[in-house]
């Protein structure tokens, strides 16, 4: 592969670059990191030689990504934290630190109003709202009371404060219930532990923490109950891993009494990098002669808070960092914040409306200018217009101030009398239709994973509708596609292929009448394990034996014993960095190397049946440079070995070809074979250290390691220049299986429009291998692949595969939906290369890219690295306005799922990274079908009808008022109650269209799934758009003309006063925009019943109980025309012309133009008819309400 600067590639690269396959973040915060032990921990060759002497080992820092953070800058003075060891009071003496207490909470009493008003006022259109209830108050604009103007913003204001304040509320409980928490914490002078409240801790202090106990601030390791000063962590709390993690405290720590240990740690400053940890300590011993030179600190020495204590009976720690400034803290943060595309498109008709508004309260204040000056000589005389004042001896004006100034005057009253027109109450709407339709994603049996027990989490309540739009899905192979629960497969050793295991492996450890054995069993092959006992010569033997002692040494796996019934018996579980080193050490135990003990400096494995101690002198872990690790074993012979393990592209560049050429060839080719078969391949090397070698080798990794400057940086060197001249041992090959149901679901999205492009780190035999297994790639398809290693050589390429691509290009897609059928003729698959993105992405050849990638129906992507994932995530963001959608289970898929317009975190076996960055979650792939295809099309058609029923509704009222107003001498004088105006939008007509936002379906779960290209009405925009939106407003255009010329024809020439006409347009109105609803509910059910009906029983409640009030205008109004008939005829005679239009145009366009919906739910009635020639595909899969 060409050298590149690129990020490391993700899952699979990794995982072919070492069993290790996390990406470099997560492994960054599991990987042990041992490297900064000081000399005098650190193994020379004689001490090494002292027979059964307990040596202490040194491990490299974990990551580049951590010391660009840390390690390859010196900490400055001004840049650095003193923390004094046992001695509080001076570590906060400089700095007034904060205590252990946290605060997740947003508000305070004090601040809650004022922030929380704040924050609602982002929205523009609640600004809008507050100018026009500002402008209310001036009594020359006053169109309704001030209270009646004000009341719509402060219920909207109220009910959202209201949740926000709840659930503040939950969030300081919570808080006060962890600083309540107790830890022992070491009295100064004093030689106990005594309990204090986590939330008085400080930093200095020195702190106890026993087995599953969890650890209550940022601390560095002072001493263990292990006497190699080894502790193991789990981080489920912080990075969602379950797996344990290795830490250790200093010897130079570990050998004092944590009463008697006083010294400096200089440490940066607190900081959001999890994964990296930069100080070092000088140690004052009991004598009081301080350490001759620092000792270095890094990730290994210091556990978070969040973390719990395993298997270690105790610890003891000084605090570092506390309360605010602990990493958890620090990386704490809510739920990704994004904007649907129905609400951005939302903004387009809300300018519309405004145009409108602004057209309509411009005609309005024209034309009573115009009647002021038609009028001008009888103003003296008119009510309101008076221009002299008589009441006084001194006449003066009175409520007139010139015709000019009364147009102004009549402009900006209509704003506020039309305000309606823009709905506000849409916005709470909105929110609680998605809170709704949340609830019941989230309830979904069939979307809980019983394997993990975790149901489906919705982080981003603002964008539900967008799954009803997707039309591309970014997945990751590993742990998103497959299980990422690794079985060991094939073994090429020296060569020799041994992919044939057929036998259940009968090995076990035997100590002291205590029987050990592995907790998940592995086949092994019959003919391998005859090569190990020696039955093919003691040359194979010994090979054989190498290969599974790197198997066995070369990792960071932790034995962990586990009870059975039985007392006499354990079983050992393997407690790994990742799937791929747990199968790895399995394989290597159903072999005879059986790993049952693993200290600070030497591991024991069972070797065939006799326990073998192996000193370990070095670890160089693996990063995404090398992508290899390494590891320095000294045997029990006084020989010391290399064993290396990495990817076949990074391994054969480092292995001896001068020897052995025909095993390296033999190696390549059974490498190809297990890729092939859609395995995850590695190299094992090996290389035999000289004394003369060894003491280079670690003159210069001691001296990385105690470097406090470009640490890892130094140790990258060390292990670049030592692993070399290495002679192969062989490769393994590991299966990772798909998940269930995945073939079936990639289909159902291909059938949906949705295509689906795979961005795996994996070789490119094994992604198309998979590719093939989970029905990605089919045998039809035409295979256009790209690996170039320039520029020049991938503009060629590109090139030629658009020329195929259009050659290729066949017949559009079928038109009949229902068919099944409807793809292109001759399908495509664009398959590249990591190194070939490298020279595409951020050049000019990014278009000529999106042309090939666009036209092809699959696009795999390979060896590709975490940035590149969310270059092609932008590469189609940018040049198309189609939804995406990025899935993934790994802290390497993290930028992906950031870069989607919805993003989806797995809760997989590679931690919760991918899952705290996403915007929702779940435990499988499979899950996507019914998430789309079902919830996605519901919460589509749902929003989408809601935002256009509220414009609809909202504009039959102003309509209304605008013509009351043309026959009222453009006065504003409105007949309808200010009051009956307010709640019209609360009240009267907001609750329905809530329910049905939540509960109404168009078409029923089976059909969805048994139709999967239903799901194209989200994607074409069928449901939302500018011809529905003429179209409604047409609707409500002509609904606002017969609701105001019936009743104004009917009572023209009677005496009718303006009250009782107002009763009778306020009601005609909301029965109309109430029945339009429930004509186009599809699906009944009585809480719709109750919330549709019962509003306009509310409605008639509310007008009789304003008319009751002695003090308003409209006094006993509604009575004395509700007992005429005419009032009654005037109502049928609206609801009959305002609905005979639109159900007209309704029957006649679903009789002769049917959509894909109404022929779906006629062909779901037929079968209800006879269901006997009903045709449904299993639902065990996928997801039911």
């Amino acid at each position: 592969m060409a050298s590149h600067s690129v990020n490391p590639p993700e899952d699979s690269a990794a995982a072919e670059a070492a069993p290790n396959t996390v990406p470099p973040r997560r492994r960054s915060l599991s990987f042990r990191s041992r490297a900064e032990r000081s000399s005098s921990e650190t193994l020379s060759v004689e001490i090494m030689e002292r027979s059964r002497s307990r040596p202490m080992a040194s491990y490299p820092s974990k990551r580049s990504d951590s010391d660009k953070l840390g390690s390859q800058r010196e900490i400055d003075d001004d840049e650095a934290r003193f923390v004094y060891i046992n001695d509080p009071e001076r570590s906060n003496l400089a700095a007034r630190l904060p205590n252990n207490a946290i605060k997740t909470t947003k508000y305070t009493i004090l601040t809650f109003l004022p922030r929380n008003l704040f924050e609602q006022f982002h929205r523009v259109a609640y600004i809008y709202f507050l100018i026009l209830a500002g402008l209310n108050q001036v009594p020359q604009l006053g169109v309704f009371s001030p209270a009646a103007s004000i009341l719509p913003l402060a219920f909207v204001l109220g009910v959202t404060a209201v949740k926000d304040g709840y659930e503040d509320w939950r969030r300081s409980r919570s808080d006060r219930n962890e600083n309540n928490r107790v830890a022992l914490v070491l009295v100064p002078g004093d030689s106990e532990f005594r309990p204090k409240p986590w939330k008085y801790v400080r930093v200095g202090e020195v702190i106890k923490v026993a087995a599953d106990e969890s650890i209550p601030c940022d601390m560095v390791l002072l001493a263990t109950s292990d006497p190699a000063g080894v502790a193991y962590v789990q981080t489920i709390n912080l990075d969602g891993e379950s797996n344990l993690k290795t830490r250790y405290a200093k010897q130079e720590m570990q050998s004092t009494a944590p009463e008697a240990l006083s010294g400096l740690i200089r440490c940066e400053k607190p900081n959001r990098n999890i994964y990296g940890f930069l100080a070092s300590v000088n140690v004052d011993f009991p004598t009081g002669t301080a350490a001759t030179k620092p000792v270095s600190l890094g990730q290994s020495n210091i556990i978070l808070r969040g973390c719990e204590l395993k298997n270690t009976s105790w610890v003891v720690g000084v605090a570092v960092y506390t309360g605010q400034d602990t990493k958890v803290m620090l990386n704490s943060s809510g739920a990704p914040s994004k904007r649907s595309r129905l609400e951005s498109q939302m903004n387009r008709e809300v300018i519309l409306l405004a145009a409108t508004l602004f057209a309509l309260c411009s005609i309005v204040a024209i034309l009573a200018g115009v009647w002021l000056v038609d009028h001008r000589h009888e103003l003296d005389t008119l009510p309101y217009y008076r221009k002299q004042d008589l009441s006084e001896p001194q006449v003066g004006k009175y409520n007139y101030y010139g015709i000019g100034a009364e147009t102004v005057f009549a402009f900006l009253m209509s704003v506020i009398l039309f305000q309606v027109m823009i709905p506000i109450a849409l916005y709470i709407s909105m929110e609680l239709v998605r809170l709704g339709q949340a609830f019941f994603m989230i309830q979904d049996k069939n979307m809980f994973d019983e394997a993990t027990k975790t149901r489906f989490q919705c982080r981003a309540l603002n964008i539900n509708e967008d799954l009803g739009q997707i039309k591309y899905v970014f997945s990751d192979k590993t742990g998103t596609l497959t299980e990422n629960k690794m079985e060991f497969r094939c073994a090429s050793v020296r060569g020799v292929d041994y992919s044939h295991g057929e036998e259940e492996s009968l090995f076990i450890s035997v100590s002291s009448g205590e029987t050990r054995k592995p907790k998940t069993s592995v086949k092994i092959d019959p003919e391998l394990m005859d090569a190990i006992k020696g039955g093919q010569g003691i040359e194979k033997a010994n090979l054989a034996r190498d290969f599974f002692l790197a198997l066995a040494t070369c990792n960071t796996v932790v034995p962990v014993l586990v009870e059975t019934p039985d007392p006499s018996v354990k079983l050992i579980d393997y407690q790994g960095e990742s799937p791929d080193e747990q199968a790895l050490v399995y394989a290597a135990a159903a072999y005879g190397f059986m790993l049952v003990e693993r200290t600070s400096g030497h591991i024991v494995v069972d070797v065939l049946g006799e326990r073998q101690r192996f000193n370990v002198l070095g670890l160089h872990e693996f990063d995404s440079d090398r992508k290899r690790m390494s590891v320095v074993i000294g045997f029990p012979d006084k020989t010391i070995k290399l064993f290396v393990k990495g990817a076949d592209n990074s391994m054969f560049g480092v292995i001896r070809k001068n020897i052995d050429l025909d095993i390296i060839r033999e190696t390549e080719t059974n490498l190809h074979a297990y890729s092939s078969m859609g395995l995850r391949t590695l190299v094992i090397g090996m290389r035999e250290f000289s004394i003369d070698v060894f003491e280079e080798w670690h003159s210069a990794y001691e001296k990385a390691s105690q470097s406090l400057i470009g640490r890892a940086k130094l140790l990258r060197a060390v292990a670049a220049n030592v692993e070399r001249d290495l002679n192969i041992l062989g490769a393994s090959g590991i299966e990772d299986k798909l998940q269930q149901g995945v073939p079936e679901a990639i289909e159902s999205l291909r059938q949906a429009g949705i295509k689906v492009w795979v961005l795996t780190g994996d070789k490119q035999e094994t992604a198309i291998s998979i590719g093939f297994s989970c029905k990605l790639l089919t045998r039809e398809m035409t295979q256009i692949v790209i690996n170039s290693n320039s520029k020049e050589a991938c503009k060629k390429s590109l090139q030629d595969a658009a020329s195929t691509a259009r050659r290729l290009k066949a017949a559009p897609d079928s038109e009949s939906t229902f068919s099944g059928t409807g793809s292109m003729q001759t399908p495509l698959a664009l398959i590249i290369d990591g190194t070939s993105l490298v020279h595409i992405l951020d050049t000019e050849l990014e278009d000529e890219l999106f042309e090939v990638a666009t036209v092809c129906d699959v696009v795999l992507c390979c060896r590709v690295a975490p940035m590149q994932k969310a270059g092609i995530v932008t590469l189609i963001k940018n040049r198309t306005d189609d939804m995406t959608l990025a899935i993934g289970d790994g802290a390497n898929d993290v930028s992906m799922i950031q870069m989607a317009d919805v993003g989806i975190g797995i809760s997989g076996q590679e931690g919760r990274q991918a899952v705290m960055a996403s915007d929702f979650a779940m435990g499988q792939f499979r899950f996507l079908v019914p998430l789309l295809l079902v919830h996605g099309h519901w919460n589509y058609q749902r929003m989408a009808y809601m935002i256009m029923y509220n414009f609809y509704r909202n504009s039959v009222f102003v309509f209304l008022l605008f013509w009351n107003v043309l026959y009222t001498s453009y006065s504003l004088v409105s007949a309808i109650t200010e009051w009956s105006s307010v709640l019209y939008s609360v009240i009267y007509t907001a609750l329905p269209t809530i329910i049905v936002g939540v509960l109404d379906k168009d078409v029923s779960r089976k059909t969805l799934l048994k139709y999967p290209k239903l799901y194209r009405v989200g994607q074409n925009n069928e449901r939302y758009n500018m011809k529905l939106f003429v179209l409604t407003m047409m609707d409500s255009l002509w609904q606002s003309l017969t609701v105001f010329y019936i009743p104004y024809l009917a009572y023209r020439r009677s005496t009718i006063d303006g009250p009782s006409l107002g009763d009778l347009l306020i009601l005609a109105v909301v029965f109309v925009v109430n029945i339009h609803l429930a004509m186009d509910v599809f699906q009944w059910n009585w809480i719709t019943h109750a919330s549709l009906w019962g509003c306009i029983v509310a409605t008639i409640i509310c007008v009789i109980i304003i008319d009751c009030i002695w003090m308003f205008p409209g006094y006993w109004a509604i009575f004395h025309i509700m007992g005429t008939r005419l009032f009654w005829a005037c109502l049928f005679g609206i609801l009959v012309a305002s609905m005979v239009p639109r159900f007209t145009t309704k029957a006649l366009t679903e009789y002769l133009m049917p959509s894909d919906v109404q022929l779906a739910r006629e062909l779901e009635k037929s079968e209800e008819t006879n269901l006997s020639n009903s045709s449904e595909i299993p639902l065990s899969t996928f997801s039911q309400l």
